[in-house]
């Protein structure tokens, strides 16, 4: 379970880096936000950072339901992992809807990943 755990952490890491890149202007947003820009606009450079504190809260949760760094405890863990995987699946779906055909190649495969180990996770710890 903990490595699956680490697998998570590491796409979560993954996504921030990138967020953090089309905040810093990279050519990139084709892959995110339904793809309609390159370079993000403010108002969406804004929302990169806000996903990133958000890519953060889930890391905190996968961690400490895999007990890697138990510092979210229960009932909130759970009800937490649940909602977040949730969460995930629907933001997977989203993705596969883009109107971005590479935000659907890239995105959603590694949203569904990403839901199917807090899933994991939340199920067998």
């Amino acid at each position: 379970m903990q490595a699956l755990a680490l697998v998570g952490l590491i796409i979560l890491a993954a996504f921030a880096l990138f967020q953090i890149a089309l905040i810093a202007g990279a050519p990139w947003g084709r892959f995110a936000w339904g793809g309609q820009h390159d370079v993000l606009p403010a108002k969406l450079r804004a929302g990169s950072a806000v996903a990133i504190a958000i890519y953060a809260v889930f890391a905190l949760f996968l961690a400490s339901k895999a007990e890697l760094w138990p510092v979210i405890g229960e009932p909130l863990l759970t009800i937490g992992m649940w909602v977040i995987s949730i969460y995930l699946f629907l933001s997977s779906l989203l993705n596969l809807m883009s109107r971005s055909k590479s935000e659907r190649a890239l995105m959603t495969p590694v949203s569904l990943v990403l839901a199917g180990v807090f899933l994991a996770v939340t199920v067998t710890a």
